[in-house]
């Protein structure tokens, strides 16, 4: 049992607790790992761990470090470990070990945090939701009947649960903004090579993904980021200009009027759910509140044309990862290795142009063009997170006949006919109608935060996304930090699982 209220306490604070010598590293791993064993049996969020060597390493803190001791969890994809297994959520990959650390790994091994173990994700890290067939689901501590989001799902459930103060996720999609939306923390993906992707690939996702962590508090990210930012050698983009203290940033006191365009429309025409709308323009409000100018504009791009292009990178990536089986499996990857909605994903890869791949590409350019122009007039773009609440567990599986229909189109070779069918122009639809707000700044490699500003009737937290100008982290946390010190930001400790003590 704890001796201390470890849950009570953000990363910056478990830290400064060691750096007085007031707590020791060991005593904060032992209750993180009670507080993992106890609760992550009702979440899921955790799917490998590392006690033997949080062990260890705790005995090797010195203090001095600016997360001395500080427990935390890794991504299940892009996240390695040097000796521990990587599966990417998937039962082809079981086995895996990771040859060496990523280097955004050694970076936060250098920070003093301790590795408790991996966390669950969608296969391949291709859903909004963590649901993989191999490891379960993961679910939501502030109602379990829901998904936390994904793909950095198990992450986010992980944090909000109060097992660790802050965990490893990447965004290729959306993929720390949505978990910290439907989990009410704070989640900021970072520009396009602010965070180093090496050493086992030069870019992810060819630069729309980008790692960092998903936190309770502001404070946790913006010094992480300050920490694992920067250059790295054979990276296939260097970091953007105007670098900052992300810390000093958060918390430099009163902010200058920012101007802040705002939509609450989908950028693909699909509905967005009435409390999604009602979290932007309860938003809207207090920020004009705190001295901002709001005006409604929507971006100066095709919305469409953005989530056509994130699918074709999408169905390639796929073919991709499925492709590189070969070296794991010693074979060809066969359909039963996977998913269904994974095989077919791949299947339409194989079929993508590379003409349709370089058009595509183009687009990726056009948009962060239009967006730059965006800029000069708007110091920052706000939407909603997502334009649905977190859904419930189940409801977004495959039904039996779209299996089926996987399996059938691969058996018969008919991928070409589907694909030329209209299926596409559906599946984007299908795939995005949920999260369409999220793909435009990975595509364009603009850093995007998602703010946790509105709970549900039904209790259950939603993100507001603000997304700036290439660079320009710095606007996020100025403005995440003087949200934070509002009555509307969300206070995760509000959640049933995170309420409950050692005692319980």
């Amino acid at each position: 049992m704890a001796l201390f209220p470890y849950q009570e306490y953000d990363a910056v604070g478990l830290a400064g607790l060691v750096q007085k010598k007031e707590v020791t590293a060991e005593e904060i791993v032992a209750a993180a790992v009670e507080r993992l064993e106890r609760l992550n049996p009702k979440i899921n969020a955790v799917i490998h761990k590392m006690y033997e060597k949080a062990k260890e390493a705790a005995a090797e803190i010195t203090g001095e470090e600016p997360f001395a001791g500080v427990p935390m969890l890794l991504k299940d994809i892009g996240q390695e470990i040097k000796g521990e297994p990587i599966t990417q959520g998937s039962k082809a990959f079981q086995g895996c070990l990771a040859e060496e650390d990523s280097t955004f790994v050694k970076r936060l091994r250098a920070t003093g945090v301790i590795f408790l173990g991996v966390t669950n994700v969608p296969e391949f890290a291709l859903m909004g939701i963590t649901e993989p067939q191999y490891y379960g689901p993961t679910r939501n501590p502030w109602n379990t009947d829901y998904t936390p989001g994904g793909s950095s799902g198990g992450s986010a459930a992980a944090v909000a649960a109060g097992i660790v103060p802050l965990a490893g996720a990447n965004d290729g999609g959306g993929s720390i903004r949505i978990p910290a939306a439907y989990c009410g923390l704070f989640g900021l993906k970072p520009s396009r090579g602010r965070v180093p992707a090496g050493p086992f690939f030069g870019r992810h996702w060819q630069g729309a993904s980008v790692d960092h962590v998903l936190t309770r508090s502001v404070r946790d990210s913006a010094l992480m980021l300050n920490l694992v930012k920067g250059y790295e050698a054979g990276a296939a983009f260097s970091p953007p200009p105007f670098d900052h203290n992300y810390l000093e940033c958060a918390y430099q006191g009163p902010v200058h009027s920012l101007r802040i365009a705002f939509s609450t429309d989908s950028p693909i025409g699909t509905p967005v759910h009435p409390e999604c709308r009602e979290a932007v323009i309860k938003a809207a409000r207090l920020l004009e509140s705190l001295g901002h100018q709001v005006e409604e504009k929507e971006a100066p791009v095709d919305g469409g044309k953005i989530a056509e292009c994130y699918m074709t990178m999408y169905f390639g990536e796929v073919a991709a990862s499925l492709a590189s089986l070969k070296e794991v499996l010693g074979r060809k990857a066969r359909m039963d290795d996977v998913e269904p909605a994974t095989w077919m994903l791949g299947m339409l890869g194989k079929v993508t142009s590379s003409e349709e791949w370089v058009l595509s590409l183009r687009e990726w350019d056009t948009a962060a063009f239009q967006m730059e122009a965006f800029f000069k007039k708007y110091d920052l773009y706000m939407t909603p997170s997502t334009a649905d609440p977190p859904s419930k567990i189940g409801a977004q599986a495959l039904s039996p006949r779209e299996a089926a229909l996987a399996r059938w189109v691969s058996r018969l070779g008919l991928i070409k006919a589907v694909k030329k069918s209209g299926y596409v122009d559906s599946l984007v639809i299908r795939s995005l109608k949920r999260t369409p707000f999220t793909q435009l700044a990975n595509l364009a490699g603009l850093p995007a935060m998602s703010a946790p500003l509105h709970m549900t009737r039904a209790g259950l937290p939603l993100g507001v996304q603000f997304i700036a100008a290439k660079g320009r982290e710095d606007l996020l946390y100025r403005l995440a930090g003087q949200l934070e010190q509002t009555d509307q930001w969300i206070k995760v400790e509000q959640n049933p699982l995170y309420r409950e003590s050692s005692g319980e």
